[in-house]
């Protein structure tokens, strides 16, 4: 009987599965930036895309951990490059998302989170069209609380708006659930801990696909 050669070093095992780009959107108070936190916590190989903007510095933020800080005269030049998958200004400050942050992460084989509203969502899954390592990367699901109620209940918890701001917030987010049936995944909200055992699910499902997948070598 042949003994085993020692000084064979065993194979490591291959990466067998492209990363993914997962984009979680929600109506206001529907729970999704808990959410991508939680994911954020226990998928160590996951990563959030960094956005970049033109409002300064909060204090204790810092540049390019919670957003790339521009000018305006640079974000515009963005702009006009074509270097956002998506942008918009919003209360007098510029917002947006280089291409370039989504496709460096995933080539660097990191699974990559984006956070996003209804309408940024719509921009993102129009431009990553164009954009084939996006196309094929983009995983979109549409997190919402089971009915109205629930979610009027969740914003009246927040203690951050007035009685006006809240209903106008509610009429908002009726629109924005009419929009569920433009996501791969529709996630009714239950708690923290279900919320993402099922976001968890959904990433491992994406991970199999066989678009994805790479068998192991015999």
């Amino acid at each position: 009987m042949k003994k085993p050669n020692q000084s064979q070093k065993p194979k490591l095992a291959a990466k067998n599965s492209a990363p993914l780009l997962i984009l979680i959107s929600a109506p206001s108070g529907g729970g999704k930036t808990t959410l991508c936190d939680l994911l954020l916590q226990s998928r160590k190989e996951m990563t959030r895309a960094i956005t970049c903007t033109t409002r300064a510095p909060r204090p204790g933020e810092k540049n390019g951990v919670d957003y790339y800080f521009f000018t305006a005269a640079e974000f515009l030049k963005r702009v006009q490059a074509g270097n956002f998958l998506e942008h918009a200004t919003v209360y007098g400050n510029s917002y947006g998302l280089l291409k370039s942050e989504l496709l460096g992460k995933l080539r660097a084989g990191k699974d990559v989170l984006l956070n996003v509203d209804v309408q940024g969502a719509a921009t993102i899954r129009a431009a990553a069209m164009g954009e084939p390592e996006l196309r094929e990367a983009l995983v979109t699901v549409f997190l919402t609380p089971a009915s109205v109620e629930v979610l009027e209940q969740r914003l009246k918890k927040r203690n951050s708006d007035p009685a006006a701001a809240i209903q106008k917030r509610l009429a908002v987010a009726k629109q924005e659930v009419s929009q569920w049936k433009n996501f791969d995944y529709l996630l009714i909200s239950t708690s923290k801990s279900e919320d993402l055992r099922r976001a968890l699910a959904i990433v491992e499902t994406e991970k199999m696909r066989v678009a994805r997948s790479h068998a192991p070598e015999f």
